[in-house]
């Protein structure tokens, strides 16, 4: 495969998943709006993003990040060497096996649920919010056992180059709590939206199905821990579990401080990720999931050349695309939480408060970004340890800037939980600064003059960028947030694009081209 037709696969994989993905984080948002008209950042939200952390951790530990890392490599090996009844035995064991695991891993988080979230994960809470906490965590925990399945069913998708229907799975969820919370908030409040995710998880299950079927995929009920192609997965998985608990730390360790700073702080940290996450989702994870299937059959083929060059490209046209994103995150902060959600029990003290974590979280939009693309680097070469150890050290980082920095805030007077979200976007930077480093040595090089030359382009046209977003934002200061909103975005979007043709940046022209083939 040449670095051409890579990075064109890439691109045309990257546009399916980003047009789904799009969708799937503005139903996200809708989602996030309606929860914020219904519960605002009182304590039923502060119970309901603590529980959703625990879900998350045990199906992106095991389940998700864990288990499709560490499965795509050995699965895409076997069908780029047309073992297809290998691939699908692979397949079949694995789901078999990891469905078990999370049921058990599930049952006995519902049965030590208090204790969890009593002594580990909001020990500062108010009795009444861990009561709360405690029984919609048993509920939330259901969707993770589906979830096991279904995120296995995304890498078998993905591996095949499929990439609608695992793209498409993401909206389905967000419909799924959409619904619950607005039939279901009416009679059992904020139980609603936990039962709402469970039938999400479902719906994120049910939507991959089809895609099997075109797939010629064969289930086998069998185990067999001792396939030799299973222990493979497991032995890239170990790491890899290791260091999503590491990384995991981190948000158990931001909801345990920030429940100590008040009723609200926990959801306006949650909010305010969530807010964050759509560039990021859409640009860098998109991108992400794209490459990696092409990722892992260049290093299999061990096509070094044609990786090294097709990983640089796919840097620098993420950072060309979030960069931007976190000039107006920052600037436009204010209006665009009041616009989404500045409604019902969302008051201007929500929005405030939002709006300050989303800036110190917006900080680390670039470096989230490289890390995504990055890291899915590594597992394609089928180097699992390296970025848990370098992960490792970030979470003791940013665990220590946590505590640092939240302390500092307050003495400050400033509101402390945006010093969890600043150690954050801090140790995330390091963290991607320090494998880049790493895969250049790696990789023998990484084309360090081009990155550099379009790191600085993109640099210099956001700057240009900023310099025009705070000019419309003085003139338009006194209007609506929809006004303050839109015209910021127009006003930044436009400025970025002059400054990228004035500097001749080579991803602009790219994606013109693409969009004119298309």
């Amino acid at each position: 495969m040449s670095p051409l037709s890579s990075q064109r696969r890439i691109a045309r994989a990257a546009s399916i998943v980003m047009v789904a993905t799009l969708g799937a984080r503005l139903l996200g948002l809708l989602r996030q709006m309606i929860i914020g008209h219904f519960f605002g950042t009182s304590l039923d939200m502060d119970a309901f993003a603590a529980a959703n952390v625990v879900t998350e951790t045990l199906y992106l530990v095991v389940a998700g990040g864990a288990l499709a890392s560490a499965f795509m490599p050995v699965f895409s090996s076997l069908l780029s060497r047309d073992k297809r009844q290998d691939a699908w035995n692979l397949a079949s064991r694995t789901t078999n096996l990891i469905f078990l695991f999370v049921l058990v891993l599930s049952l006995s988080a519902g049965i030590f649920a208090r204790p969890i979230v009593e002594g580990l994960l909001a020990p500062n809470m108010s009795h009444e919010g861990q009561v709360l906490t405690v029984e919609l965590l048993r509920i939330m925990l259901a969707a993770t056992v589906i979830f096991s399945v279904s995120g296995l069913m995304m890498g078998i998708l993905n591996a095949h180059q499929h990439f609608l229907l695992p793209a498409l799975a993401p909206m389905m969820y967000n419909l799924g709590i959409i619904g619950g919370i607005l039939l279901l908030e009416p009679v059992w409040g904020v139980h609603g939206a936990a039962v709402g995710v469970v039938i999400g998880a479902a719906f994120h299950l049910l939507v991959q199905l089809p895609g099997l079927r075109g797939r010629k995929a064969i289930y086998i009920p069998s185990l067999q821990v001792k396939d030799k192609h299973v222990q493979q997965v497991l032995r890239l998985m170990g790491p890899r579990v290791l260091g999503l608990a590491v990384a995991r730390v981190n948000f158990w360790v931001n909801t345990n401080l920030a429940s100590a700073y008040g009723e609200g702080a926990v959801s306006a940290l949650d909010y305010a990720m969530k807010v964050m996450l759509l560039p990021l989702g859409v640009v860098a994870q998109a991108v992400g999931i794209a490459a990696f299937p092409t990722f892992s059959e260049l290093a299999a083929v061990e096509d070094i050349a044609t990786l090294r060059r097709t990983l640089s490209t796919t840097l620098r046209t993420v950072l060309f695309l979030t960069l931007p994103a976190t000039v107006g995150l920052v600037l436009l902060r204010v209006p665009i939480v009041e616009l989404l959600f500045r409604r019902g029990e969302f008051d201007d003290k929500s929005t405030l408060s939002v709006a300050w974590a989303l800036a110190f979280y917006a900080v680390g939009l670039a470096a989230h970004a490289g890390l995504e693309i990055i890291v899915r680097a590594f597992y394609a070469l089928h180097d699992t340890k390296t970025p848990v150890v370098v992960g490792s050290i970030a979470m003791v980082m940013n665990v220590v800037l946590s505590i640092l920095l939240s302390r500092w805030f307050d003495s400050q007077g400033y509101l402390p939980h945006g010093g969890l979200a600043l150690a954050n976007s801090i140790a995330t930077a390091g963290e991607a600064v320090w494998l880049v480093l790493l895969m250049r040595k790696r990789l023998d090089g990484l084309e360090g003059s081009y990155m550099f030359q379009g790191v600085v382009r993109a640099s210099l046209a956001t700057a240009f960028m900023a310099a025009a977003l705070l000019l419309m934002d003085n003139i338009v200061s006194d209007h609506t947030a929809l006004i303050r909103a839109s015209v910021g975005i127009i006003a930044g979007a436009a400025a970025y694009i002059g400054a990228c043709v004035v500097l001749q940046v080579d991803e602009l022209r790219q994606l013109s081209n693409y969009i004119r083939r298309r």
